[in-house]
């Protein structure tokens, strides 16, 4: 019985094979458009192998959009080639077939849909915040244009659920670069970035690590220098201790700021003891 079901199987599955290859050669655009529209149907509702069925009828959509270009049904053909696109992950190519969609039918019923999973794509592509941002700056770019086109949007909270995801994630890789700085002890440089970080991302969740660990590159910076250069270095140290102080008085690294400021008065009054010698 087992071989007799995998016989069945094998023969169903060679014959929609053989008719899927029949069709892909045919000449018969309607034929193709009709079993294009089936299989993407049929993977949208789950039915069966859904990858295997995009990837079918994309390869019916790719013949066929070039021959509908203009005609009345080369609107929901092209909205189905790009979602098609979408659905399988390739969101380089969905973003840019959407893009395309959303220029060509601005009167379409699809066009608010169709732009937000354009700009979604984009944000699909966004990288992991250690690699080049382009792709992220892009997403942002994307949502945001969406956002401002379709302010009534069902979808609004989703998109700037998106772009706040985005943003963090650039907030989050300007924060590791200067503390790379600092971790490397190149505390000018790790202040300058600090401050540029600090003055960029005002409302960031990294702020308050910004915000100690510039006064902690600045601290180090001091104690470390030459006796000449000690007491100006300290005094800006001090400054940053008060602006961390200001904002975080209760905050995670208090403890830890308290400590080194303690350490600058010490150091600011020995320097004060030997100027009087």
């Amino acid at each position: 019985m087992k071989k007799i079901i995998l016989f069945l199987s094998l023969a169903i599955l060679f014959t929609s094979c053989g008719e899927y290859q029949k069709v892909l050669k045919s000449k018969d655009t309607g034929l193709k458009y009709s079993t294009a529209e089936k299989l993407y149907n049929e993977a949208k509702a789950g039915e069966g192998n859904s990858r295997s069925k995009y990837k079918k009828a994309l390869r019916l959509f790719e013949q066929l959009v070039p021959e509908f270009r203009g005609k009345p049904q080369g609107q929901k053909l092209m909205y189905l080639f790009a979602d098609t696109y979408y659905e399988l992950g390739d969101y380089f190519l969905a973003g840019y077939q959407f893009e395309r969609f959303v220029e060509t039918y601005p009167e379409s019923e699809k066009l608010e849909e169709a732009a937000f999973k354009g700009a979604k794509s984009y944000y699909y592509l966004s990288p992991p915040y250690n690699l080049d941002q382009t792709e992220t700056v892009k997403g942002i770019s994307k949502l945001q244009d969406y956002i401002n086109r379709f302010p009534e949007s069902e979808k609004m909270d989703e998109a700037n659920k998106l772009v706040t995801e985005l943003r963090v994630k650039l907030e989050k890789k300007a924060y590791e670069i200067a503390k790379q700085y600092h971790h490397t002890e190149s505390y000018i440089a790790a202040m300058t970035a600090f401050d540029n970080f600090i003055s960029q991302y005002p409302g960031s969740p990294f702020r308050e690590k910004a915000m100690y660990y510039r006064f902690e590159s600045a601290y180090l910076y001091a104690i470390n220098s030459y006796e000449y250069a000690m007491p100006e270095r300290l005094e800006k140290a001090r400054g940053y201790y008060e602006d961390y102080q200001r904002y975080y008085s209760e905050g995670e690294f208090i403890d830890m700021a308290n400590t080194a400021l303690k350490d600058i008065e010490t150091k600011e009054q020995q320097l004060k003891s030997e100027t009087r010698i």
